[in-house]
């Protein structure tokens, strides 16, 4: 029986995140199964900016970090096989991955 999987990954390092995307893309290759993506969602930045301390009196200087988050989705029909194989990558700490599973 067929399964529809959707998978989400997140990360704020791109070279994780990609290293992630194409396991599970030779995953899907290799037992060739239906593969949509990795679709490229787009990156969200977020930005802090901070009073550097001390200012005193004077003019005001800030530090300004900022941060980027890049998304993937990948769409996959497969069997339970496949499944399990995705299931064992190995995904690095700074690499999030959510799973959705659908029955057909």
């Amino acid at each position: 029986m067929s399964t529809a999987i959707r998978i989400r990954l997140w990360s704020t390092s791109i070279d994780s995140l990609n290293y992630v995307v194409s396991q599970i893309v030779d995953i899907a290759k290799k037992a060739g199964v239906k593969l949509k993506g990795p679709v490229p969602l787009p990156t969200k930045r977020v930005v802090v900016s901070v009073p550097r301390l001390p200012h005193g009196e004077g003019s005001k200087i800030w530090d300004r970090w900022e941060m980027r988050i890049h998304k993937r989705i990948i769409d996959i029909e497969a069997n339970e096989y496949v499944i399990k194989q995705i299931m064992r990558v190995r995904v690095p700490e700074n690499v999030y991955i959510e799973i959705e599973i659908k029955r057909r």
